[in-house]
């Protein structure tokens, strides 16, 4: 597996080695012992989640301030380009951003740990979209950072509005958001 560094060190990218022939193809999408070895950490996921969006919705950008989820994202069918924001506020990169696109062909993944916001926008025509969180769903802990917070300044790719939840589109902005200690 190779494992691409951000600028934002915390998040991290995975891109398998794929092996395919007329048959098909085969890849490796976790080892715990890669992963430990890259994030430092001994990963614990307790929650696999799994949404199907239409082009051009966006999901997010969600986190919990209790019960805080790293997540280990993927695509499985589709393209998504897939965001992290930094909600650290003791960190050095506390309010940026960093991105990758996510799709079935490249079958990255991207490392979002506990601390960030999280979301992504499909740009294929539809996107199946899986992750694993090392933290349950708690509603009554979750937050929604604006997808388009001038203070963030996330440079989505596109140029229509997106297609947003109720929810979503009562994101705060990165000044009026709780943060992380």
């Amino acid at each position: 597996m190779n494992v691409v560094k951000t600028s934002i060190p915390d998040v991290i990218i995975f891109e398998p080695k794929v092996f395919g022939d007329d048959r098909g193809f085969f890849f490796e999408s976790f080892n715990a012992k890669t992963f430990e070895q890259t994030i430092g950490l001994n990963p614990h996921f307790v929650q696999d989640n799994h949404s199907k969006s239409a082009k051009n919705v966006l999901r997010g950008l969600h986190y919990q301030i209790e019960q805080a989820q790293g997540k280990l994202a993927r695509v499985t069918q589709g393209e998504v380009f897939d965001v992290a924001v930094d909600l650290r506020a003791s960190s050095p990169t506390f309010g940026k951003w960093e991105s990758t696109i996510l799709s079935a062909e490249n079958k990255r993944q991207m490392w979002i740990p506990p601390g960030f916001a999280h979301g992504f926008l499909v740009l294929s025509d539809t996107a199946e979209f899986l992750y694993k969180t090392t933290d349950f769903y708690a509603p009554q802990h979750e937050c929604c950072l604006k997808w388009d917070d001038p203070t963030v300044a996330i440079e989505w790719p596109t140029h229509a509005s997106p297609l947003l939840s109720a929810k979503d589109s009562m994101g705060l902005s990165l000044q009026d958001a709780k943060k992380f200690v």
